[in-house]
């Protein structure tokens, strides 16, 4: 887990991005934030020259929003519940 709150508009790059998120309890791979940046989806990013930045806010909150409610029992999940993204978090 992250260890330090840190502050919500720190700028990460993708792979910090992946990582700490993974960390959080949130999986995700590098290769799938650039997939959805692309394809859209994923969290807001900002461009600095050629690299990729993410605020850890705006990527965090993301990551919650794509979270589907607690549920007693797998068959309480309707088959489209709760799908903002054609994307998993794990890959």
């Amino acid at each position: 887990m992250v260890k330090e709150i840190m502050d919500p508009d720190t700028r990460l790059t993708r792979h910090e991005t992946a990582r700490l998120l993974t960390e959080s309890g949130f999986p995700i791979k590098e290769k799938t934030l650039s997939t959805l940046a692309s394809r859209g989806g994923g969290p807001p990013f900002q461009k600095f020259g050629n690299r990729v930045l993410h605020r850890w806010g705006d990527s965090l909150s993301w990551a919650q929003n794509r979270l589907s409610q607690f549920v007693s029992r797998s068959s309480d999940f309707s088959h489209h519940s709760g799908a903002k993204s054609q994307f998993k978090l794990h890959d």
